[in-house]
């Protein structure tokens, strides 16, 4: 990857005033100004890289140092303004960053759901098709003067533990789906027009990050002890995919140390692995710099070599082009944010979002006909904020759940809980009345930010409060069907309701954005068929009390009792399995083709090639080698639908890899009672090789097999 196009951005204070630009004002190179605009860095006909370096050697020292922060100071004489590096947008333009501010033409923006809910679609279309919104709706309001073109999204690390409170930022637990989502998402972004940014992303926290606030360990003084086996097959992959196939602009070092060094200040992370430091989010380098340069500590090259890729990034964004109107997005403004096909596409990302966990007898879809009054009970079941998550902005609008109900049947609606904490002496009575009423009742219980957020980790899995004891009685006393439906951004230990016969099903929405409501209701009434699928294991409530959330092993130990980490190393009980859930209707699934022999040349060095009968990857001539399935999808219900087919290697034997590892993923609409084919390519030296103890990848010999569900699959290689 060109150094001139990665960033890696250092966070520090997240307490900055925001700067942002006058709306359609230019950044530089002002076409009215005639000093400036005959500068070469303003000539967009010359190449990015002649432009950046003419620009930094017409600055000084001083000037330098005050753009290696995020609130980027101006250079008045060479006609630039101040620049605020730091925006999020996570899952929509939010204003959580000091570069973003809602009001005036831009009371809102489009707020899709969280990301570990949009995981759970396995849809890389639709996850690049977010993007795309998002990013039109930043540049409509950088055009009007209250965005910046930079953005800290997305965020990438494994959801290792589930008890991490910003789990729920993430795509899951397994790192090729975390490294897809993230390249989509980036791609979306950044759009397709060339060396051209629509907006720069970052793909963050690099690397080994997931514990924030747990047992009296915070973030800032975590030290994640991590071997080499673990780094390269599970907390490295989805970084190495946003950059080589994301492409994306810049890269954030995380809050911890890892192995005892910070990763901001790690050469092996951000010289060997990627290229570090060139913006510090916080204040540190624009107060010590200069000091630090005349200590002979910093050479003002390796400042020049920080604005080389920073300015970069502004370049490419067309920053330095002039008059914006004028630029390949300068007409997108408040007529762009929060249109009808934007809330539309937030509401089929919910919808697929859902995943339907359980449904006995079957009970769910609700049918109108039957079931014309329902009970909304539960602390989650009209609200608002809760449905958006972290990371958040301010949404065009809100459905709540008891709403998108409400649009289906009449309501009975009782809270039961004042709030999802549900402690204490809590009105169930009225509660219970409801659902002795009603045709059917939906229970909407779970979490929310009190709960698990940025720098708040959870205690254990369990509903919290007296949720369990209101679900229980609630369903003991209805009247009609129960339903419980879960928001949550990490898994919950609902095995109680999973064993109860009066619980008829259960779904979960995850934190499903601001047509959550929507969604929920179209689901419970069947106008959209369920197909989302679990992308994080749910584990009873005693995993937890195995092992510590600072233990960042991923691999079981039978010796010691360690029960091994994600659906990769687990062998224990689950509640519900990573890629667990079902549908309205019934698919079948074969492989119709697949090679039975997969033959991998070597190169002319085969030093240390061989490992146990293990190839060396990098001693493999396999790029661009592809193992390609056809697998026939047969949809044996009644009723059209949406199927993910989840395909699983497991390798030889008596080598290093995981019990079981995803290397490819497929959604396909088929209709009741048809069949379509799938054709699924999967990179051979990438996705089917292992990692030794020592950190090398390896391709071992022999037998492999492939899983789709219950379909096995063996080659040889």
């Amino acid at each position: 990857m060109p150094t001139s196009l990665i960033i890696t951005l250092f966070v520090l204070f997240l307490d900055v005033t925001s700067q942002t630009s006058e709306a359609l004002d230019p950044f530089a190179c002002d076409p009215n100004n005639g000093t400036s605009r005959n500068f070469p860095f303003c000539q967009v006909n010359l190449p990015t890289q002649r432009r950046v370096r003419d620009l930094i050697g017409r600055m000084t020292l001083q000037e330098k140092i005050g753009l290696l922060v995020n609130g980027a100071a101006a250079v008045p004489r060479l006609g630039i303004k101040g620049y605020e590096w730091w925006s999020e947008a996570l899952h929509g333009v939010s204003n959580v960053g000091p570069g973003t501010k809602f009001g005036g033409a831009f009371p809102g923006a489009t707020s899709f759901p969280q990301v570990i809910t949009t995981a759970a679609s396995f849809n890389a279309t639709l996850w690049e098709a977010i993007g795309r919104v998002v990013s039109d709706e930043a540049r409509a309001m950088f055009n009007g003067g209250v965005a910046g073109l930079t953005y800290w999204s997305p965020n990438v690390n494994i959801f290792r533990d589930p008890r991490w409170g910003r789990g729920q930022e993430t795509p899951g637990e397994d790192p090729v789906v975390a490294g897809k989502y993230g390249a989509s998402y980036v791609r979306g972004l950044q759009g397709n027009d060339g060396e051209r940014l629509k907006v720069a992303a970052c793909c963050k926290h690099f690397t080994a990050y997931d514990v924030d606030n747990w047992n009296g360990v915070d973030r800032y003084h975590f030290n994640a002890k991590v071997s080499k086996q673990d780094m390269e097959d599970t907390f490295n992959v989805p970084f190495k995919m946003c950059v080589k196939e994301g492409k994306v602009a810049s890269i954030m070092c995380s809050y911890n140390q890892v192995n005892g060094i910070p990763t901001c200040a790690d050469p092996k992370l951000l010289k060997k692995t990627i290229r570090g430091l060139d913006l510090d989010c916080g204040p540190f380098l624009g107060q010590h710099t200069e000091d630090a340069v005349k200590k002979g500590l910093v050479t003002e090259k390796e400042i020049n070599n920080a604005l080389l890729n920073t300015l970069t990034v502004q370049m490419r964004l067309g920053m330095f082009d002039g008059e914006q109107s004028s630029t390949p997005y300068g007409n997108l403004g408040p007529q762009d944010v929060c249109t009808p096909a934007h809330q539309e596409l937030a509401l089929e990302a919910a919808r697929q979002g859902i995943v339907l966990l359980k449904n006995q007898g079957p009970q769910l879809p609700l049918s109108t006909l039957d079931h014309h009054s329902i009970a909304v009970i539960g602390p989650n079941s009209n609200v608002t904020v809760t449905m958006i998550g972290n990371y958040a902005g301010v949404p065009c609008g809100y459905t709540t759940p008891l709403q998108g109900i409400g649009r289906y049947a009449s309501t009975i609606y009782q809270q039961g809980c004042a709030n999802v904490a549900c402690a204490g002496d809590q009105p169930f009575d009225a509660a219970l009345d409801a659902a002795r009423q009603a045709d059917a009742t939906v229970l909407v219980m779970g979490l929310d930010l009190s709960i698990e957020a940025e720098s708040r980790d959870r205690i254990g899995l369990l509903l919290p409060g007296r949720q369990q004891e209101l679900v229980s009685k609630v369903a003991a006393a209805s009247k009609g069907p129960t339903i419980l439906v879960l928001m949550s951004g990490g898994p919950i230990d609902v095995s109680f309701a999973e064993n109860d016969p009066k619980i008829g099903a259960i779904v979960w929405a995850g934190y499903p954005g601001q047509a959550g409501g929507a969604a929920i209701s179209d689901v419970l009434f069947g106008t959209t068929n369920p197909g989302g699928k679990l992308p994080m294991t749910w584990y009873p409530q005693d995993y937890v009390t195995k092992l510590p959330m600072t233990d960042m092993t991923m691999r079981s130990n039978k010796a010691t009792g360690y029960p091994g980490r994600t659906y990769r190393f687990y062998r224990g009980e689950v509640v519900y399995p990573f890629g667990h859930g079902i549908s309205y209707t019934n698919f079948t699934h074969t492989i119709v083709s697949a090679p039975t022999m997969v033959s991998v040349p070597l190169g002319a060095s085969r030093n240390e090639t061989n490992s146990g009968n293990a190839v060396r990857v990098t001693q493999a001539r396999c790029n661009g080698m592809s193992l390609g399935l056809q697998v026939d999808v047969k949809n044996i219900g009644s009723v059209d639908g949406t199927h993910t087919l989840l395909v699983y290697s497991e390798p030889p034997a008596g080598y290093w890899a995981p019990i079981k590892q995803l290397v490819a993923f497929e959604k396909v609409l088929v209709a009741a009672g048809t069949r379509q084919t799938v054709g699924i390519n999967i990179q051979v030296c990438k996705l089917m090789s292992v990692v030794d103890g020592s950190g090398i990848r390896r391709i071992p010999m022999g037998a492999h097999s492939l899983y789709i569900g219950d379909v096995k699959h063996s080659f040889y290689e």
